[in-house]
């Protein structure tokens, strides 16, 4: 595996008017979740933020504002909007770029001086 390299796991809801993403540790955590309540959120969803796009789930994000939430969700509380999104969105998988380059550019006492 390259250096830096992870997958990456979106969960996609198309909204009326815009797509509506948020990140989750992995699909089966996710899965396991829409069928037991009882595990913490927190063990499913990599960050408590709502990301928006009007270019589908590939285009560029930008963070949900509450009135795009009240909108779209009837509540401006992202606890609960990510909520929806889990259990109406669709799961996406994808792998991280990878870092590239030199791992030490000074070569220590090697480099040239």
């Amino acid at each position: 595996m390259v250096r830096g390299e992870a997958s990456i796991v979106k969960c996609h809801y198309k909204g009326k008017t815009e797509d509506f993403v948020i990140f989750v540790d992995d699909v089966e955590s996710a899965e396991k979740w829409k069928t037991d309540k009882s595990i913490p959120l927190a063990q499913v969803v990599s960050s408590f933020k709502v990301f928006v796009s009007k270019q589908g789930k590939q285009g560029p994000l930008d963070g949900a504002s509450n009135q795009t939430l009240e909108t779209e969700f009837g509540t401006s509380q992202e606890e609960e909007v990510i909520k929806q999104i889990i259990e109406k969105g669709t799961m996406q998988e994808t792998e991280g770029m990878a870092r590239q380059g030199t791992k030490n550019d000074s070569m220590g006492a090697r480099a040239g001086h």
